[in-house]
């Protein structure tokens, strides 16, 4: 190979991990039949997202990243004034230019068009020109603001269902909006939503449990991307003024994506959420979960048991699912009939009976469970318990010698007994059939660039009364967040739980059968070595897997 051989695109963007070979010929040939630059074809076809090519272009291409973007369009349309050349030839071009002391500072849709060249060595032949590699959509939105500075017109924002469905199939919008995905992928997102306000959308995306804004648009642009989502998700592009549920699979950067797809009519237009699945992601193991030492071996107890019910407790987005999953996977051992009624499945597991539920035909938890104790089962996996018939139909089980898991929305474990009585089951039922109830929350694990701390005496307190035998040799390793590049400037990378156990101890059994308060339940708890979701949250604090200000985020103090 020559000494002065470039690399092409392909190849940089192969051996920075970003894309594999099959994706870079699928885009070629796509190219050969259809034109366009390789990037925009890559993530025209979701292999790629545009934060990762423009990394790979700036390397290629000795070009900076734009990051301080103008606000003002004073200085730009001050420039365009200058030039003496048309607005619209500006327009024309997608390119934007300001001037900053004696340099002029340029992006472009393509910054190495000659013609742009060109004319700006002949109208600024003085002047230092810096180019700049940009986002589109931070493009676009300058280049919306100069078009809204000259004309009133907003073709964008259109009612009419043809134009909106020929602007959805347009080559900008689909690019938009798998880009958009991409970018969620590479960020590590479950959620993405976009939400229009008055005169703008928002696109925001969920990472770790928590939202932060990705992008801020003209209001115009929103029908045609909401419009884009809607038609590949198999959702009526005509009805705004009802909730529309829909679906998608897709392949975003090298995954495949199970994307549900929600739209709410407001005030302002639909708010429009997308959960995005993984198909490929892989069951945790009960030792990946965060699990204390003291608490991994009650759980793995718990599961080992005959029969009975096992409930998970928490919010949704507190990963129960995960933990039953994870439950399930530590007891299949092929020994044991399992079979679980799920809404929906979320993932499959081999070996195991996974059932959908389908309440819009009738087929729900209930009806499901009917036939699933027929099949002769060991274990149960119930999504959620949702309902008296369904709470009967699980106790039914447990108590005639089956393993039943299940999850219950309560915002702790004591709670879940009062729950079910609630619900309408007899207190003596639910202190003969439940065995144990695990409440959790997740917290954002600290990132690598996390630095010491020194937490208030009380809280180091608390943690000793609590701190798990095994852990009591270790030195506690205060931290904090802090931030950097790799964890986008959050001080957080990816998530780990926190609990609380509470095993039916004759005591509590006989708390509940006398339908007694929460508060005396929590207090015999306490005094069995319970440890609370805040006191568990502390300990992972303590052992500097999250810091004690994330804790006191998600956990509540209990009374």
């Amino acid at each position: 190979m020559p000494t002065n051989y470039q690399p092409r695109l392909g190849e940089m963007l192969i051996e920075a991990g970003f894309v594999n070979s099959q994706e870079v010929e699928r885009a070629v040939e796509f190219q050969s039949r259809l034109g366009g630059k390789l990037g925009a074809v890559l993530i025209r076809l979701g292999a790629l997202s545009e934060d990762n090519l423009l990394k790979i272009l700036s390397i290629q291409l000795d070009m900076p990243i734009i990051e301080d973007i103008p606000i003002d369009i004073a200085p730009l349309l001050n420039l365009i004034e200058k030039s003496k050349i048309d607005q619209d030839w500006w327009l024309d071009q997608e390119v934007v230019a300001w001037e900053t002391n004696d340099s002029i500072h340029c992006m472009a849709q393509d910054p190495l068009s000659d013609t742009i060249h060109e004319v700006f060595h002949n109208i600024f032949p003085e002047q230092n020109i810096i180019w700049y590699l940009s986002r589109q959509q931070d493009l676009d939105r300058i280049l919306d603001s100069l078009s809204k500075a000259s004309t009133d017109e907003n073709f964008g924002d259109t009612d009419d269902v043809n134009l909106l469905r020929e602007l959805a199939e347009g080559a900008p919008v689909v690019e938009f909006v798998n880009n958009m995905f991409s970018q969620a992928i590479d960020k590590r997102a479950s959620d993405v939503h976009v939400e229009p306000e008055e005169h703008t959308f928002f696109v925001r995306y969920r990472v770790d449990g928590v939202l932060y804004e990705h992008l801020n648009l003209p209001k115009e642009r929103f029908n045609p991307i909401a419009s884009r989502i809607k038609l590949i998700s198999g959702l009526d592009i005509a009805e705004r003024r009802l909730p529309q549920d829909g679906r998608l699979n897709t392949r975003v950067s090298g995954q495949d994506l199970d994307i549900r797809v929600s739209c709410l009519p407001g005030v302002h237009g639909e708010s429009i959420v997308m959960r995005l699945l993984p198909k490929e992601r892989q069951t945790s193991g009960l030792n990946e979960l965060g699990f204390a030492p003291d608490h991994y071996k009650m759980f793995n107890d718990w599961i080992s048991e005959p029969h009975g019910i096992i409930l998970v407790t928490g919010p949704t987005g507190s990963g129960k699912s995960t933990t039953l999953y994870a439950a399930l996977d530590a007891v299949n051992d092929r020994t044991q009939k399992i079979i679980t009624v799920e809404d929906p499945v979320e993932y499959q597991l081999g070996g195991i009976t996974q059932v959908q539920a389908h309440s819009e035909i009738g087929y729900t938890f209930a009806s499901a469970l009917r036939s699933i104790l027929r099949q002769d089962p060991d274990i149960v996996m119930i999504g959620e318990i949702r309902d008296k018939e369904t709470s009967e139909i699980a106790i039914q089980a447990s108590l005639t010698g089956h393993m039943v898991l299940s999850t219950l929305h309560t915002n702790d474990a004591v709670s879940a007994f009062t729950r079910l009585i609630d619900m309408g089951i007899e207190p003596f039922l639910v202190s003969t059939s439940v065995r144990a109830v695990q409440a959790q929350r997740l917290v954002r694990r600290l990132c690598d660039c996390a630095i010491p701390t020194n937490p208030l005496a009380i809280i180091q307190e608390q943690v000793k009364r609590v701190l798990p035998t095994e852990l009591v040799a270790q030195a506690p390793i205060w931290k904090q967040a802090v931030g950097c590049q790799k964890c986008q400037h959050t001080g957080y990378q990816g998530r780990v739980g926190i609990y609380e156990l509470v095993y039916l101890t004759a005591e509590m059994q006989n708390l509940i059968l006398q339908n007694s308060p929460i508060a005396e339940m929590r207090n015999l708890a306490s005094q069995q070595g319970f440890r609370n979701l805040r006191e568990d949250g502390f300990v992972k604090a303590y052992q500097s897997i999250t810091s004690v200000e994330e804790v006191l985020r998600v956990t509540e103090e209990t009374i």
